[in-house]
This record gives structure tokens, C-alpha cells and sequence, in this order.
């Protein structure tokens, strides 16, 4: 069994091997010890979706290449979630704390701003959408690029990840 990654591809820009890039997700996910049971969706979108979301939650205008959207917090005790047990729909026994998965949030990627990089810094469009999907899923798990050290650590895990998994052979 391994990490469930929930994969859609949203827009017509560009097509996309979304089989490809949940396997990345998985094996990704899976080297860097996220427990089974955890739960990703990496969803590819047009840009005025992505443009909606950078400016909703970064306060940034225009779209972007890809948003990652952690989610941090454990959930709060005391709650029921539907499936918890009690009187209501979903009703039986308690499950326990491992049966309930975690949820580490999701990648947005948008396809047509990674095709324009790609362009940019001279590699096919696979090549720069395996980057984006490595890349967010290392800001899913707390990696971050906003101190030059971070940026140089999560860089190499980066190129050591897509190595490994995106192009083995080369």
C-alpha cells in the first residue's frame, strides 16, 4: 500500500501523463518517509485558475507555475468527523487515530506557465512539470526556499528526487 495521491488534470492546455506524475508523487512521498495512509492531490489547472488562486491566497497577481497549500494543523480534538462513531450517518465503532488518514494538502500546477519556463531555461515540458510536482510536494512536508540555505537544501533534494525517479537513467 502507499500514499494516496489524488490526480486531476483541469485544464486543456497542455496534455498530461497524469499516471506519469502520480507515480512521481508516490515514490517522491514514499523516500522522503511519508507514512501510508497520508493523502495529496496534485491538480493541473489553466492559468485563470491558478491567477484566481495566487491572488486569493499570496495576494500575488497573475498566475504562477505552481501553488503548494499545506495543510498544518492536526485536526482539533473533541470534534466527530463523520466517520468517527456515534448516532449519526457513518455511525459505529470509534476508528482508530492510524485508520484516519493524513491529509498533507495539495499541489496546483498550471501546465501552460510551466511550458513558457521550460522554454526559458531550455528543457523539454515534462522535465519542468516533474520539477513543479517535486517542488510542491517538498513544500507540502515543510521544505521551504526563503533563506539561501533552505533554497540550496531544497534545491538538491530536488535534482537528487528527480534523478532517482523522473530520469534514472541519465
Amino acid at each position: 500500500m502507499t500514499v494516496d495521491v489524488f490526480t486531476a488534470d483541469e485544464q486543456s492546455d497542455l496534455p498530461v501523463d497524469v499516471d506519469r506524475f502520480t507515480t512521481l508523487a508516490r515514490q517522491v512521498l514514499d523516500a522522503e518517509g511519508i507514512r501510508v495512509g497520508s493523502e495529496v492531490s496534485l491538480l493541473f489547472v489553466d492559468e485563470d485558475t491558478i491567477a484566481e488562486l495566487n491572488g486569493r491566497f499570496l495576494g500575488r497577481d497573475g498566475p504562477t507555475d505552481v501553488l503548494a497549500f499545506p495543510i498544518d494543523e492536526e485536526p482539533e480534538p473533541g470534534g466527530r468527523s463523520p466517520d468517527q462513531g456515534g448516532t449519526g450517518p457513518g455511525g459505529g465503532p470509534a476508528s482508530d487515530e492510524e485508520d484516519v488518514p493524513t491529509l498533507l494538502g495539495d499541489v496546483v500546477i498550471c501546465p501552460a506557465v510551466a511550458a513558457r519556463h521550460a522554454v526559458d531555461h531550455g528543457v523539454p515540458v515534462v522535465d519542468e512539470l516533474a520539477l513543479l510536482v517535486v517542488h510542491g510536494l517538498l513544500h507540502l512536508i515543510g521544505m521551504d526556499h526563503v533563506e539561501d540555505g533552505e533554497a540550496e537544501r531544497m534545491e538538491q533534494r530536488e535534482r537528487e528526487l528527480l534523478a532517482r525517479f523522473h530520469r534514472p537513467s541519465s
